[in-house]
């Protein structure tokens, strides 16, 4: 053991690379001058090995440079980007591993890549730091890209769910009772779960629970209903079972310190939903819905009630089984926020399986389509709670047709007030790309209940004339005919 870490490894392996190739020196050329064997040069090369001093003393000699220079960090300007890249961690505390990928080999891939792959790094790494990129950001991004290219199912948590309840005696029958939880996490994982423990912390506000490791103690926010308390049960239980150590204390990540912990949580939360709707009655109930003729919101509704779910979790269930049980990949998942009071709406979670689907997040100062079915039912929740009238969910569905492009979506939308955010509302959002599967599985896609409407990504790049719900003028619209008008005329001159 050296003591070096990974990347000077590779560092170091990259220089010897670069200098053995302005030498002209084979592997075996250099082996022969150096007695080092092929496959050790080959591992250093690589960044797996870092040689002791005798050795580097010997490299040096051989590659005419000075020994402290070859075992410095430096890189000259050729490889300076990627030297930038490595210490920046930005490929460092991206999982690779979990996708089957060697940080070195990626390194090596971008070694070899021409001066203009390098100028590309850079500016990833400008763009980066100018847009205040974290890690949590990739980490993020690396957890969507991994559940989708799982399709969002995974048979070791199912199966994890299926053994807990044998296990410990969990019926059958559902909604679960937040008690038989609580009393599971009390019994046999020594927790202390105290009901109102967040009140007297008001910057928790916000936070639906709280795990203190040092003392076992999970703190409720007291204004959670009994469904939102069984799912943080059923989640502190999905820790548990799967064993997942590195975890976050918060209901939700604030950031990810690391990615194993963005990860389990993930996986916590897919065993909390797998262990409230039950694989078998949940798949049973939905195929039972589709073969209904007509649309009909209050059934959808109550498949829902029936499990006593929140939103959330009936949504992210239907992510797990339509791909795996009704060959309905590709679709999308949003949720909006939605600030009534500066009439904000923004987009925190989001899945899209198969490929990237039109409507999704952006990072853009532009507003999205109102003719969206999640944007619209939250302006609809919103007039509804200022006429006074009650409103726990509404449901609708719409088929919502991309201006442009050949991408028509069955989305289905729930909105609600927050919970325990008194002050916002939320919007989750199912969409079903149009597919001949879609239509044979899903018998009232066409029924003449279901509005249709073309829509679009953000007001601003949107040509549609006399829209009634646009919130900004189509600027980029306008500045790409104005450019196309100039090119126009130039060519008309030339």
């Amino acid at each position: 053991m050296n003591g070096k870490s990974p990347n000077e490894k590779i560092i170091f392996g990259l220089k010897v690379k670069q200098l053995r190739q302005q030498k002209g020196f084979s592997f075996a050329e250099l082996a022969e001058q150096t007695g080092m064997s092929v496959s050790y040069l080959n591992e250093i090369e690589k960044g797996k090995k870092y040689p002791k001093a005798d050795k580097i003393q010997s490299l040096a000699h051989t590659l005419g440079i000075d020994q402290t220079e070859l075992s410095s960090d430096q890189l000259n300007s050729a490889l300076a980007p990627i030297g930038e890249l490595l210490q920046s961690n930005f490929l460092n505390e991206l999982p690779l591993d979990l996708f089957g990928i060697e940080l070195a080999k990626v390194v090596q891939m971008i070694a070899e890549a021409p001066a203009k792959v390098n100028a590309f790094i850079s500016t990833l790494l400008d763009l980066s730091r100018n847009y205040a990129l974290r890690e949590e950001n990739f980490y993020f991004g690396a957890l969507r890209s991994y559940l989708e290219l799982h399709n969002n199912y995974f048979e070791e948590i199912e199966n994890a769910v299926d053994t807990f309840c044998r296990q410990y005696g969990i019926p059958a029958e559902r909604p679960l009772s937040p008690d038989t939880l609580r009393v599971l996490l009390e019994r046999f994982y020594s927790y202390t779960i105290i009901d109102n423990g967040l009140d007297a912390y008001p910057e928790l506000k916000e936070q639906r629970a709280v795990y203190v490791p040092s003392k076992k103690e999970l703190l409720l926010n007291s204004q959670l209903t009994p469904v939102q308390k069984s799912f943080q049960f059923g989640k502190e239980l999905g820790f548990n079972v799967l064993q997942l150590k590195e975890r976050a204390v918060t209901s939700s990540l604030l950031r990810g310190r690391v990615f194993e912990e963005v990860l389990n949580h993930s996986k916590a939360t897919y065993f909390s939903v797998a262990l409230h709707l039950p694989l078998k009655l949940f798949v049973a109930d939905v195929r039972e819905f589709f073969a209904k003729e007509k649309w009909d919101g209050e059934a959808f509704l109550a498949i829902m009630r029936r499990y006593e779910a929140t939103p959330e979790m009936f949504f992210h269930r239907l992510t797990n089984v339509l791909p795996q049980f009704f060959e309905l990949s590709k679709l999308f998942f949003l949720r909006f926020l939605h600030d009534p009071s500066g009439d904000l709406f923004e987009i925190d979670k989001e899945l899209h399986l198969s490929r990237r689907h039109q409507p999704h997040g952006n990072g853009l100062a532009e507003h999205y389509c109102r003719r969206w079915v999640a944007v619209s039912l939250l302006n609809d929740l919103h007039q509804m709670q200022r006429e006074g009238t009650f409103v726990d969910a509404i449901v609708r569905a719409q088929l919502s047709r991309y201006i442009d492009t050949d991408d028509e979506y069955l989305c289905i939308t729930l909105a609600r007030p927050g919970y325990p955010s008194p002050n916002r509302n939320v919007s989750v959002t199912l969409g079903l790309l149009l597919t001949p599967e879609l239509r044979r599985r899903v018998r009232f896609l066409g029924d003449s209940a279901i509005q249709s409407l073309d829509v679009n990504k953000t007001c601003e790049r949107c040509p549609l004339a006399d829209c009634a719900q646009r919130a900004a003028p189509p600027v980029v619209v306008e500045k790409r005919e104005k450019l196309r008008l100039i090119q126009a005329k130039l060519a008309e001159l030339g």
